[in-house]
């Protein structure tokens, strides 16, 4: 079965880290699925957003673990998830990304 475009590109990352990288470097981060590839992410943003990229970086988030500060015993964790860079070509823009600033 293949997968449309919205189940690759699940959200986006929005941190001031990444709002720098936008401005500044032309690259938006998302939130993809865990088994997306490289060429399959760089389909899917070109097709939603009608833009040109250059290069697509991915990398696996690990789960992390944290302690419950009311009860000291009881254990939260957060779910790993896969985080896609991608570098769009000079001159291209997301406009859901400008009014983030």
């Amino acid at each position: 079965m293949k997968k449309s475009v919205f189940d690759i590109i699940r959200r986006p990352i929005i941190t001031e880290k990444t709002n720098y990288l936008s401005s500044n470097l032309n690259q938006y981060v998302f939130e993809v699925d865990t088994k997306a590839t490289k060429t399959a992410i760089k389909d899917a943003v070109e097709k939603v957003f009608d833009v040109k990229v250059d290069r697509v970086n991915v990398m696996i988030v690990p789960a992390k673990q944290a302690r419950n500060m009311r009860n000291r015993r009881m254990r939260t964790r957060t779910n790993a998830y896969k985080k896609a860079i991608v570098t769009l070509a000079e001159g291209e823009r997301i406009p859901i990304f400008e009014g983030v600033e």
